[in-house]
C-alpha cells in the first residue's frame, strides 16, 4: 500500500485547518462555559423568583448536556457517512446560531430549547476537529497540530470567564454567536480529508455506531479511551465547579468567586494542553504523558482538598494547578482518534469526549451519595481516587499510538 503521507496536504493547507478547528473549539468552549459564569443572573433577568434559580439552572444544565449526549452520537455519525468537514461546519453554524438566540431569550421555556440546540451543537466541532488534523498531517507530528486546538479552544474558557463578568449576560451571548458565524464566514480554505475521501471511494461501511461493540477488543478501547478522560471533569464539573461550597467546608476566611476559580482553572488547562501534547511530541508517547498528567491531578487534588483555611489566593493557585494537571484532554482526544481505523473514526473522536463530559452525572451522583455518608472533603477524596484509578487502569489496557498509522478500517 502506498504511504500515507499521500494524504499530508500543502503547510498552508493544514495551518488553515487547525486554525479553524482551534478558533471552532474556542468558541465551543466559550458557550459551554459561558453559561456556568452567567446562569444565575440570566435567570435572574428572566423574573425567576430566588427559590427556584437552582431547580431552573439545573433544568437548562440538564437539557444541554441531553442535547451534547444525542449530538455526541449523531455528529459521529454524520461525520464517518458525509464528512469531517461538513459536521466541523455545521456544528459551528448550530451552536453559533443558538447561543445568538440565547442572548434574546425572555422565558426559562425558550432558554431550554436553546440550550438543547446548543448542546446539540457543541458536540461536533472537537472531534470532527480532530479528526481531521490527525487525518491531514504527517503521523510523526500530528500531536502537535491536536496539541494546537485543544490548547488554544481552551483559552475559550478563559474569554467567557472575562467576558461574562465585565457584560451583561445577552450581551455575553450575542459576542459569542456572532464570534462563530464570523469564523464561519471566513471559511479559512480548509479542504476534506483524503483518508475520509478514500474510504468514502472505497465502499467500506461507515460511521456504524453499534460496529463498535460487536468486536470485545474494539469495545474494550472505546470503554478505556472513555475512562482516562473522567477524572478532568472530577475536577472541572466537582472540585472547581463547587469551589464556594468546598471553600465553606475548608474555612476559607472569604469565599471564593466561582467564575474566578473557573478562569484559573481552564488558564490552567491552556498551560498544560499545550505542554502534555508538546511533551509527549518530545517523548515520543502519549502514554507515559498521561501517566505523569494523572499523577499530577491526583497531587494537586489532594492538596486542594487539604488546603483548610487557604487564602483566595492560594484557592485561585490551586485552581490553576488542577487546571494544569488536567490539561492532557488534548492527549486524551488524539489518543481516541489514533485509537481506531477511518470508518469509525470519527464516530469515536466525537463521542467519547461528550461520554466524558456526561459521565459527569453519575460521578455527581457518588460524590452526593458520599457527601451524605462521610461529609464533603473525604466523599469527594474517595470518588476521585476511584476515578483516578479507573483512569491509570483503563491508560494500561490502551495501545501506545504516537506515531501510528492511521490509514486503516475497522472490519
Amino acid at each position: 500500500m502506498p504511504s500515507p503521507e499521500r494524504f499530508s496536504q500543502t503547510p498552508m493547507a493544514i495551518k488553515a485547518a487547525i486554525l479553524m478547528a482551534a478558533l471552532g473549539y474556542f468558541v465551543d468552549i466559550y458557550d459551554l462555559i459561558l453559561f456556568s459564569i452567567v446562569r444565575v443572573k440570566s435567570l435572574q433577568g428572566l423574573g425567576v423568583p430566588a427559590e427556584e434559580i437552582l431547580s431552573s439552572g439545573m433544568l437548562l444544565l440538564n437539557m444541554q448536556m441531553a442535547g451534547m449526549l444525542i449530538g455526541g452520537v449523531l455528529w459521529g455519525v454524520l461525520g464517518d457517512k458525509k464528512g469531517r468537514l461538513s459536521v466541523l461546519f455545521g456544528s459551528i453554524f448550530l451552536y453559533s446560531v443558538a447561543n445568538l438566540a440565547n442572548g434574546f431569550v425572555h422565558s426559562v421555556g425558550a432558554y431550554a430549547v436553546l440550550r438543547f440546540i446548543a448542546g446539540v451543537g457543541l458536540a461536533g466541532e472537537l472531534g470532527a476537529g480532530i479528526t481531521l488534523v490527525s487525518e491531514i498531517m504527517p503521523k510523526e507530528s500530528r500531536g502537535y497540530g491536536t496539541m494546537a486546538v485543544a490548547g488554544v479552544g481552551i483559552l475559550g474558557g478563559v474569554a467567557a470567564g472575562l467576558i461574562g463578568d465585565a457584560f451583561a449576560w445577552r450581551t455575553s451571548y450575542i459576542i459569542g454567536g456572532a464570534m462563530g458565524l464570523a469564523l464561519l464566514a471566513l471559511r479559512l480554505g480548509v479542504y476534506e480529508s483524503g483518508m475520509f475521501t478514500q474510504a468514502k471511494d472505497s465502499g467500506v461501511r461507515r460511521g456504524d455506531f453499534r460496529s463498535i461493540f460487536i468486536d470485545r477488543g474494539r469495545t474494550v478501547k472505546y470503554v478505556c479511551s472513555i475512562l482516562i478522560g473522567m477524572p478532568i471533569w472530577f475536577v472541572i464539573g466537582i472540585l472547581v465547579t463547587l469551589a464556594p461550597e468546598f471553600g465553606k467546608a475548608l474555612g476559607m476566611p472569604v469565599a471564593p468567586n466561582p467564575a474566578r476559580s473557573i478562569l484559573f482553572l481552564y488558564l490552567g488547562c491552556a498551560l498544560g494542553d499545550f505542554l502534555s501534547g508538546g511533551l509527549s511530541q518530545y517523548f515520543r508517547s502519549r502514554k507515559k504523558i498521561a501517566y505523569g498528567f494523572l499523577a499530577a491531578t491526583a497531587l494537586f487534588s489532594a492538596a486542594y482538598l487539604a488546603s483548610a483555611g487557604a487564602s483566595l489566593v492560594h484557592h485561585y493557585t490551586l485552581c490553576l494547578l488542577l487546571g494544569f494537571a488536567v490539561g492532557y484532554w488534548a492527549i486524551f482526544v488524539t489518543m481516541a482518534s489514533e485509537q481506531f481505523g477511518t470508518n469509525v473514526r470519527a464516530t469515536v473522536t466525537t463521542t467519547a469526549p461528550n461520554f466524558v463530559r456526561g459521565s459527569l452525572v453519575p460521578m455527581s451522583l457518588s460524590f452526593q451519595a458520599a457527601k451524605a455518608q462521610w461529609g464533603i472533603l473525604p466523599g469527594a477524596a474517595v470518588v476521585g481516587a476511584f476515578v483516578l484509578l479507573l483512569a491509570v487502569f483503563a491508560l494500561g489496557r490502551l495501545d501506545e499510538t504516537y506515531g501510528k498509522e492511521l490509514d486503516y478500517y475497522e472490519a
